[in-house]
């Protein structure tokens, strides 16, 4: 089970990569399995020149084009952004961009951001969600945000624990998604619910079992002429 971590932090240390390496641990901690986790870490910080070049060249260098194929050929990826002015920060964004349109399709994805102050904390539903679902992934429900007073604080570890899960989850189920329940199965074995509507009765077209009969309209409009 292949997990890459997208970080966009700039600083040396970094909460990003911080908040990043908790998330990555606590996915693989939940993963099924009996040796560790594959985690592979995309540091966007050290690609940035590159990034800038992939758009005045159209072409990646080996480094870039390297970790593209990472974030391609991954099972689940983990993506954390700092907030610059309410938003994803360009270096993040710019990476995403020279990705491929459908490398991303279908493939979950643990959304998380730092920022300075918890007013920001809606950039995960305004700008994070938003971007990857048009690019079709699939969105795990809970992203985590960390403000400078989460650190240390009640609830970042709860809400990173619960996101983990659902990412892991999600990296587990099986292709064809959950199996049925053995009513669900007996179910749809069955076919359609009854709607309660009347079934037309057998061996009379266009008749019911209360004995209501709907008339064509041709065989109407033959009973009117002379």
């Amino acid at each position: 089970m292949k997990l890459v971590v997208v970080s966009a932090g700039l600083s040396v240390p970094s909460s990003t990569r911080l908040l990043a390496d908790r998330l990555a641990a606590a996915t693989a901690d939940r993963l099924p399995g009996a040796g560790p986790a594959d985690v592979r870490v995309v540091e966007l910080r050290d690609l940035a020149v590159e990034i800038a070049h992939a758009f005045t060249g159209g072409f990646p260098s080996k480094p870039l084009a390297e970790a593209l194929d990472e974030v391609t050929s991954a099972d689940g990826l983990i993506v954390v952004t700092p907030v610059f002015s309410a938003s994803y920060s360009g270096l993040f964004k710019s990476f995403f961009d020279v990705l491929d349109k459908d490398a991303l399709v279908g493939k979950p994805v643990l959304i998380a951001a730092t920022g300075g102050t918890g007013r920001h904390s809606l950039v995960l539903d305004h700008g994070l969600r938003p971007l990857f679902s048009y690019l079709r992934a699939v969105v795990v429900p809970t992203g985590v945000y960390a403000a400078s007073e989460d650190w240390g604080a009640e609830g970042l570890a709860e809400r990173i624990d619960r996101a983990a899960g659902e990412l892991a989850a999600s990296l587990s189920a099986p292709a064809g998604g959950p199996a049925q329940t053995p009513a669900a199965a007996a179910a749809s074995a069955a076919g359609p619910a009854d709607s309660g509507s009347p079934r037309p009765a057998q061996g009379v077209p266009g008749a019911r079992a209360d004995g209501f009969r709907v008339v064509p309209f041709e065989e109407r409009l033959a009973a009117l002429r002379p």
